[in-house]
């Protein structure tokens, strides 16, 4: 390499289609209050999109266990601005859990409009697929709000069987047989930066 700093693990620049730059990276717990800050900005579809229910502002408990998974069973990515955690603004949050003594990961994606349509989202669910892939899991699933067209179009593209909700109307169930699944959703070919 020339001149370039090797990033640590799950680290990555990512250019936007307009030129912006992000830096991928695991979540840390110095994401809280940016986070926090940054809710009032996103519009109230968007919340109900990621959290299925509306709020007017993220709890401050909930930003710091959202900031603080447990690595032996989560797994969270922001896309930020390429500054220190605690300072950059997040645009995007990607994480997967896998329940207790489970082979299968729950996984939810929220990008924010100001990044939306320029392939982070497909990038964030690429790397979760990989996570789980790594951990040798057998599917990776999510609920969907039935009218987030985007979302389901997104996982659809990347092999994803849409199906009915199981418990709650106007929500779909998204699911990944990772042991089967397609290069679709495979490790991506990476985004040059700079």
């Amino acid at each position: 390499m020339t001149g370039q700093k090797r990033l640590p693990p799950w680290h990555e620049r990512f250019r936007l289609r307009d030129g912006r730059e992000l830096l991928i990276r695991p979540i840390r717990q110095e994401d809280a209050a940016p986070i926090r800050g940054a809710f009032s900005l996103l519009e109230p579809y968007e919340i109900r999109q990621r959290f299925l229910t509306a709020m007017a502002e993220l709890p401050a408990e909930q930003a710091a266990r959202l900031c603080s998974p447990d690595p032996r069973t989560e797994f969270a990515l922001v896309a930020a601005e390429p500054l220190p955690p605690g300072e950059a603004l997040v645009g995007a949050v990607a994480r997967a859990r896998v329940p207790a003594g489970a082979r299968h990961a729950e996984c939810a994606i929220l990008v924010s409009r100001f990044i939306g349509g320029q392939g982070v989202g497909r990038h964030l669910m690429r790397r979760l697929v990989k996570w789980a892939r790594g951990r040798n899991l057998q599917q990776l699933h999510a609920e969907v709000l039935d009218d987030n067209q985007p979302m389901l179009q997104l996982v659809k593209s990347l092999g994803f069987r849409i199906l009915p909700g199981q418990d709650t109307a106007g929500l779909a169930r998204v699911v990944l047989d990772l042991d089967t699944a397609a290069d679709k959703a495979g490790d991506p070919e990476p985004v040059p930066a700079g």
